[in-house]
């Protein structure tokens, strides 16, 4: 009941009984629906029937998702003499048809077969490789198609069965071999699951281009969600049969409502065939219910009711019900164009049908078909005979042995046979570039490659025997004395060398944003900020008031409370309001600044410096001796002895070496290994790249090196690098090297700060002198009186009081 298919077959059986007793509002009975999750699993789905049977004594069963369960419900049916009914895309098989209580809705798996085997004809295609799901249900529901091409002598060159397991590493080694036959013409019959995961393997190694066809059985196109855009995506030019569902108003209008009644995070534009299926089959046994005119029926007569009723005309067209199924034996043949799908044409009764309604034996009935690639035109294929006696040439390829990378070249040799095997990045490239050219390529180890005076060897030996050798391919970089001696390709890497360091892990990464003057400056605002406000604020504001400890703490408090704008002090001063506001716009350019280098900081590592006299190691040894010491951007000493990744890894991260220097191909794929410890640093434009080395002359250099920009242009050299490294890495330019930030970077902003200050202190000042100099004034002029009447005042014995009066 929890998955897509689960809910949308729910949601239509309800609404499909709610219209039909709508419709017929005068019928007798009633279909009662009580639903059980089975979780997928086929014993819990028999055990909910059990439970079904026993506890809600239910007269139908309406389930059976798989073969397995089918089987359980219908062995169930038998013995309880209690119809199944199956809705889901459960094959017909043999193994079914022993069951009297079992009836089933499927497509006519036979008719399908022999539209396909009549497609392959038509397009007079000879051989196939058969794709199919590892499991009973596809297993068993293949065989038709099968025979039908045994009896039109279409050969099946490979079978090949991927279960939901199967991870991409198996699809892509099949996939490899397949590609290396030569067939071109594939027939799958896959789950949405596995298609998941072949159609983006099969676009990776060009196998949905021009040339190639693929055909989807109906079952795998039934299969498909309709919100399931990114498999619908690779499987552009794929052409896939399909049940056909007549687009009626009727369908239309039930579409709309029954779109309006799911309630899903997905955005379901049509009904799946399943849920149609099931719509008709709710409409029939609603009906089979009245015909057997229930209460008082018996589970006999609704069985034998069902037939009957089957015969009327519903979602899905006119329904068949022919020995004890559901059958629909027309089909629609699509074309997967973007994200959607394109009608070309039906197969009904033995011929293809035009949409136009002409009906004719060839596909020329079919409308145009868009190939993978975007071609119109039909893919070919060599008949068995010119396989046969074809004859490729042979082209003997020389690979260095030895890699300690086995994702970028590794090179095996059975002893008892002498093959060589080699595999890898490199190999993967060169297989895909020359495989237009009809070659079979023959790989000769070159043993001890693992040094710049091997590599050299290898191409001068390519140069010197070229009776013996025709090319040379692996991770031989591209430089001027070699292109002396031998022709090279394109380079398919990324050129030049990358620098990769271990990620900084300190406790104290949070200050690395600021330089410490920077810091110190911030600080020495802050408490400037308190200062200032304060000695505005304290003469009229009893917040700033106190004993002496108490307002230094409000000092202190207020200027760094305003980093996080949680003082709480009212201030009553405009000048000091002023200050504050000047102070925040500060503090909020600067905690965005810091947010943004520290961002850089934890993604993008500061190296410590290349020019510095810490250790370096290196991958090859042809790096060190040949780019690296003559380049003045990596000097210091060089680290040996470091033969395998690990001793790499350990060494970064014990110290022993402070940084790798390497090709970027290399570097990248130890970094892919180990994303949360190591961080591309900086990338130094200084070597060519990776290339193919061939003879002198040879046009294969050309051909080639197209090939490699075709796959560069449509990004499927990039598909090939992620399929190998695993992931992509991001990597830091020397651009985007970090650089903390210093008190220089601010230094406008700190002087628009404090001449703001400066100028809230002179405002201040001044009124506060002018009246503290009228109180001293007039203290002074009460001092003086004083004084004055003190020394002129008379003796107590002069009687004249006049004149002291006059004097006073």
């Amino acid at each position: 009941m929890g998955s897509m298919e689960g809910k949308l077959v729910t949601t239509s059986i309800s609404m499909a009984l709610s219209d039909f007793y709508h419709v017929n509002n005068g019928y007798r009975t009633r279909v009662s629906v009580l639903s059980r999750d089975s979780h997928g699993d086929p014993l819990q789905a028999l055990a909910a029937a059990m439970d079904l049977l026993q506890t809600e004594q239910v007269e139908a069963l309406v389930g059976g998702q798989s073969l397995l369960e089918a089987k359980n419900l219908a062995e169930l049916g038998e013995k309880t003499k209690v119809p199944v009914i199956s809705s889901f895309q459960v094959p017909s098989s043999l193994s079914l048809a022993k069951y009297n209580y079992f009836i089933q809705a499927t497509h006519d798996t036979s008719s399908e077969a022999k539209g396909i085997a009549a497609l392959f004809s038509n397009f007079d295609w000879r051989t196939a490789v058969l794709i199919y799901e590892d499991d009973d249900d596809w297993r068993e529901s293949i065989q038709p198609l099968v025979g039908h091409f045994q009896q039109n002598a279409i050969h099946i060159e490979y079978k090949a069965e991927f279960s939901v397991s199967s991870n991409e590493e198996c699809i892509m080694k099949q996939l490899r071999k397949f590609k290396a036959s030569g067939i071109r013409i594939f027939v799958a019959h896959i789950s949405e699951r596995i298609a998941n995961r072949l159609f983006p393997c099969a676009r990776r190694l060009g196998m949905m281009e021009e040339g190639y066809a693929w055909i989807l059985t109906a079952r795998s196109m039934n299969n498909f969600q309709d919100t399931n855009y990114l498999a619908k995506e690779e499987m552009e030019g794929v052409i896939g049969f399909k049940s056909y569902i007549p687009l009626t108003e009727e369908l239309h209008n039930f579409t709309l409502r029954w779109k309006r009644s799911l309630r899903l995070e997905e955005v379901v534009t049509r009904m799946s065939v399943c849920s149609i299926w099931a719509h008709d089959i709710a409409w029939s046994l609603a009906r089979a219910a009245e015909v057997a005119k229930l209460p008082g029926l018996s589970v006999y007569d609704l069985l034998e009711a069902i037939p009957e009723s089957a015969k009327h005309k519903g979602l899905s067209g006119d329904i068949k019900f022919i020995d004890k199924k559901f059958i629909s034996d027309k089909f629609e043949i699509v074309n997967m164009i973007g994200r959607g799908e394109r009608s070309v044409g039906l197969w009904n009764s033995g011929s293809f049908i035009s949409n136009r309604r002409r009906r004719l034996s060839s596909t020329k009935a079919l409308e145009t078909i868009i190939w993978p690639g975007g071609s119109t035109r039909i893919p070919k294929i060599r008949s068995l005979k010119e396989k046969r006696h074809g004859k490729k040439k042979k082209l003997r390829v020389l690979v260095p042995a030895g890699n300690i990378t086995p994702q970028i070249l590794e090179v095996k040799t059975d002893f008892k046979t002498g093959v060589t095997a080699a595999t890898g990045y490199c190999i993967d490239v060169f297989e895909t570039s020359i495989l237009p050219f009809n070659y079979e390529v023959e790989y000769i180890p070159w043993p001890g490659a693992i040094n710049y005076k091997n590599y050299n060897d290898l191409v001068y030996t390519l140069y010197s025997q070229k009776d013996k050798y025709d090319a040379a391919v692996g991770d031989i970089t591209i430089t001027d004395n070699r292109s002396l001696y031998v022709d090279f390709t394109l380079p398919f890497t990324d050129m030049g060398l990358a620098v990769v360091t271990a990620k900084d892990k300190s406790m104290w990464i949070i200050f690395k944003p600021l330089t410490l003057s920077l810091w110190l400056t911030i600080a020495s605002f802050f408490i400037l900020t308190g200062a200032i406000v304060w000695l505005i604020e304290r003469h009229d504001n009893a917040d700033f008031q106190g004993s002496c400890f108490q307002q230094i703490g409000t000092l202190l408090c207020f200027g760094f409370s305003t980093l996080v704008f949680a003082h709480r002090e009212r201030l009553q001063h405009n000048m000091s309001r002023f200050v504050v506001i000047v102070w925040i716009f500060a503090v909020l350019i600067l905690t965005s600044n810091y947010t943004a280098t520290l961002t850089s900081v934890m993604t993008v590592q500061q190296i410590r410096g290349l020019k510095s006299n810490e250790n370096i190691g290196f991958f090859s040894a042809s790096i060190a001796a040949n780019v690296v010491n003559d380049n003045p951007t990596f000097q210091g000493p060089r680290y040996k002895g470091l033969k395998t990744a690990d001793d790499f890894t350990n060494a970064l991260r014990n110290g022993t070496i402070s940084f790798i220097v390497d090709e970027v191909p290399y570097v990248k794929l130890f970094v892919a290994k180990h994303p949360s410890e190591f961080v591309i640093v900086e990338t130094e434009s200084v070597t060519n790249g990776f290339g193919f080395a061939f003879q002198k002359g040879s046009p294969l250099v050309q051909k080639v090196s197209r090939e490699i920009e075709k796959l560069r242009r449509t990004e499927k050299l990039k598909a090939i690098e992620n399929w190998w490294f695993q992931r992509q890495t991001t990597s830091a330019t020397s651009e985007d090297t970090f650089h903390p930030l210093t008190v220089y970077t601010f230094r406008g902003l700190f002087m628009i700060t404090g001449v703001s200050f400066a100028f809230a202190l002179i405002v201040y000042l001044i009124p506060w002198n002018r009246e503290q100099r009228q109180v001293v004034l007039k203290h002074f002029h009460r001092y003086v009186s004083h004084r004055f009447a003190r020394e002129i005042r008379p003796s107590p014995t002069t009687p004249n009081r006049q004149n002291e009066n006059s004097v006073i």
